[in-house]
């Protein structure tokens, strides 16, 4: 069975390890929006994220969305007026300048609907689609003016006119995209104008400059859309927009050439508007890569989930205990402001953190009575199980300090390797916590009669410098599953601990399991 468990980890984490530190980047490198219609996005959520949902707009969404509805509307409206529509944009089809520029404007808007029309779903809230080639190709050609229709007109999904999205919601996901097309059109006409101050001419200054462009709209897009999502859902924007970077510029270096690309041979005379539909297939080829990718992603969670559902199978007291561990873990980690990398690891840690349990008979496992002293050895053993199994998967090495060390104390005394303070890895100190307060309020084969909230709060305060880190201690009191006792947000008192002595008899054997003394030679 571990044989077997090992290869599904391997096969799943290798092609899975991208998880959400990717996807929290990504979206901004394809053009974004925010699902206002699903409030079921955004997974492995706390109760207070989930909360957020439940009740109206927050107020400060409210007025972020009112201010860039307004902006977004004079700009557009602005420059209209003041800034007319570059030439080259023109179809060459009607023989009339007016009606080719206007043929022109509802050429690319077409393609921007085209790669608009089957966003992907992000899982931090985001619909990502393709938009960005056309929409800077149109900014190429026909300046902020044009930029702004195409993007205004071209983003339209069909679950904004089928009334899927509320109308609030409509109007920030276009003003999301509109704003940065028309300032990625005065960044490019800007960075025109200095070059062509120093004598610069040619293909090249076009290719900078349309890359000054996207790199503009790309900025203000992702900002603009993780602000929205942030106040959405209680998370901060900062989270929301770290991610792997390699892979945002990979995404980046691709589509905005391309941009440039298809706005060149929109110009040449006799293929024109024609061959440049030809690039619609690459476009449509990108996004299909992005959607296997999140499915690829999707499978290692749920893959992950399985494992984790399948060893709290074992135990019926159990049902639920490593998805509660990952969210209580996950909570503590927003408190403490941690990287978006030690959060994921939390998250995969928090649901195979008792996988070594595998490896525990049921008699042990399932006993209601106190253990035995060899029992509780056995027990003891399934931290060091679970990272012989998480050794061999290479991706999860992230996650290895995490389920070996969840539970050391912080005195020093607990187990499989005895560490102490700061020796004891970070996160496995908050999964620690997590993990006692999950249950501590939980029934239990040896304990049928679960904690009250108040009580395991109480022992984490009692046990803060002995068994617990005391600053992660007051870290989950910060939580919403702290939230409801009167002393939630008062400091933890941290104890005096006697860690020279702690140490001198870490280095004192333990006694053999037949209770001899241990062989110290």
């Amino acid at each position: 069975m571990k044989t077997r468990l090992l290869r599904l980890l391997a096969v799943a984490s290798t092609i899975g390890r991208c998880r959400h530190r990717w996807w929290s980047v990504a979206e901004g490198v394809l053009g974004t929006s925010v699902s206002f219609s699903d409030p079921s996005l955004g997974t492995l959520q706390s109760e207070e994220v989930q909360g957020s949902y439940r009740g109206l707009m927050p107020k400060s969404l409210s007025i972020y969305i009112a201010g860039l509805v307004t902006v977004g509307a004079l700009a557009l409206a602005i420059t209209s007026f003041v800034i007319p529509v570059d030439s080259h944009i023109r179809l060459n089809v009607f023989g009339s300048e007016s009606l080719d520029i206007l043929g022109g404007i509802a050429f690319w808007t077409g393609l921007t609907l085209l790669a608009s029309a089957l966003p992907v779903r992000m899982p931090r809230g985001f619909r990502v689609d393709t938009a960005i080639a056309p929409i800077v190709a149109a900014m190429s050609l026909g300046g902020p003016t044009a930029a702004g229709w195409v993007a205004l007109i071209g983003t339209t999904e069909y679950r904004e006119l089928s009334g899927r999205v509320p109308w609030y919601g409509t109007l920030a996901n276009h003003a999301g995209v509109v704003i940065p097309a028309i300032a990625a059109g005065f960044a490019r006409q800007a960075v025109l104008t200095e070059l062509a101050g120093t004598g610069i001419t040619g293909p090249a200054v076009e290719f900078a400059s349309t890359l000054a462009g996207a790199s503009v709209f790309l900025a203000l897009n992702v900002s603009i859309t993780a602000v929205v999502v942030a106040l959405r859902t209680n998370q901060s924007a900062r989270s929301i927009m770290s991610g792997d970077l390699p892979m945002f510029l990979a995404n980046f270096v691709a589509l905005a050439p391309l941009a440039w690309l298809m706005a060149r041979i929109y110009v040449l005379p006799g293929i024109g508007w024609w061959a440049t539909l030809l690039f619609a297939l690459p476009v449509y080829i990108m996004r299909v890569a992005l959607r296997q990718i999140i499915e690829v992603r999707e499978m290692f969670t749920q893959t992950v989930g399985a494992l984790a559902q399948a060893v709290d199978a074992r135990d019926a007291f159990t049902s639920g205990h490593s998805e509660n561990v990952q969210l209580i873990s996950v909570a503590i980690g927003r408190v403490m402001r941690l990287k978006e990398a030690e959060i994921e690891a939390l998250e995969w840690g928090g649901l195979l953190h008792d996988i070594g349990k595998i490896g525990v008979p049921d008699g042990v496992l399932l006993k209601q009575d106190k253990l035995t002293r060899d029992e509780r050895a056995l027990m003891n053993r399934h931290p060091v199980i679970g990272a012989n199994i998480i050794a061999h998967v290479g991706k999860l090495a992230p996650e290895l300090p995490i389920i070996r060390h969840h539970h050391e104390w912080y005195n020093g005394s607990g187990y499989p390797d005895r560490l102490m303070g700061d020796e004891i890895p970070k996160l496995a100190r908050v999964l620690h916590v997590a993990d006692a307060f999950e249950a501590m309020t939980s029934a239990r084969p040896y304990r049928m009669r679960p904690l009250s909230r108040e009580q395991a709060i109480g022992e984490l305060r009692k046990y803060a410098g002995v068994q617990f880190d005391p600053v992660i201690v007051d870290a989950f009191l910060h939580t919403a599953w702290a939230k409801g006792p009167a002393d939630a947000g008062r400091p933890t008192e941290i104890r005096p601990v006697p860690l020279l002595a702690q140490a001198a008899a870490r280095m004192v054997p333990p006694p053999a399991p037949d209770g001899s003394p241990a062989d110290v030679s």
